[in-house]
């Protein structure tokens, strides 16, 4: 197991811009603001190797520029999406080696929040920028709900212990929502305190792991006898498959 930690920079109201680091080197994700990186970096003296982007929104590539006006290093980011200063461009199937942090990435393809956006993962994690949330999923922008359901189940067949690090502390309002579709899901009411523990106490909600959120993020449980009578309920019609109970809770969240 790669001996690299994690760490959630934050940014704006709840962003989080994470910051793989071992003992010399980091590399970060989504640097939507560059003061708050510069300065943990220099607080732990830490080489800044490379940036990983995700998708194009401000909040994820506002601080490029700035950055790497006091750090040369790569800039990783989509092929089909437009961001200044991006040296690398990635479709699903590449890799990205940081060599000075012993880390391979993976791509992955997950249009739906954006047309272009992608994912990055290792067999310990995965960085999903805005489109997997614990309990929840981003909001379709670009894309189309097939798109965001099929990015969704790409995740989903991810390993179940596959850390998720997704960069927006939006896991409590989430669950509100998740507990809405499924009233009677224990897992989730479980879920609801400790999260409340966590946010009392100034922590960190996240990551969450891909096992987990089978459980109780219902667009991961599209297929769920309890999702697809409570997406039904919603909208007054049989819906007959899982795209379509997706795009129904979807919408039913745009307005919760």
């Amino acid at each position: 197991m790669n001996n690299t930690q994690v760490y959630p920079v934050k940014a704006f109201q709840d962003n989080y811009i994470w910051t793989i680091h071992n003992q010399t080197h980091a590399v970060i994700v989504d640097p939507g603001d560059s003061q708050p990186v510069l300065e943990f970096l220099a607080s732990r003296k830490l080489t800044l190797s490379a940036i990983l982007i995700t998708h194009h929104h401000a909040d994820h590539v506002g601080g490029i520029m700035n950055i790497i006006d006091n750090c040369n290093v790569p800039v990783y980011g989509p092929k089909t999406e437009s961001i200044p200063k991006i040296t690398h461009q990635l479709v699903e199937g590449d890799e990205v080696r940081l060599d000075q942090l012993d880390l391979t990435f993976n791509i992955l393809d997950i249009p739906g929040h954006t047309s272009g956006h992608i994912a990055y993962f290792d067999d310990q994690r995965v960085f999903c920028g805005d489109t997997l949330f614990s309990c929840g999923c981003g909001r379709i922008f670009e894309g189309t709900p097939p798109q965001m359901f099929q990015s969704l189940e790409k995740l989903a067949h991810l390993p179940d212990s596959t850390e998720v690090y997704c960069t927006h502390e939006y896991t409590l309002s989430n669950i509100k929502f998740a507990r809405a579709v499924e009233p009677n899901n224990s897992a989730l009411a479980d879920y609801e305190h400790l999260i409340n523990f966590k946010m009392s106490n100034q922590q960190v909600s996240l990551p969450t792991s891909i096992g987990f959120e089978k459980s109780v993020n219902p667009f991961l449980r599209c297929n769920e006898p309890t999702v697809i009578q409570a997406a039904q309920a919603k909208t007054h019609e049989t819906l007959s498959n899982a795209i379509e109970v997706f795009a129904t809770i979807r919408k039913w969240k745009n307005d919760f």
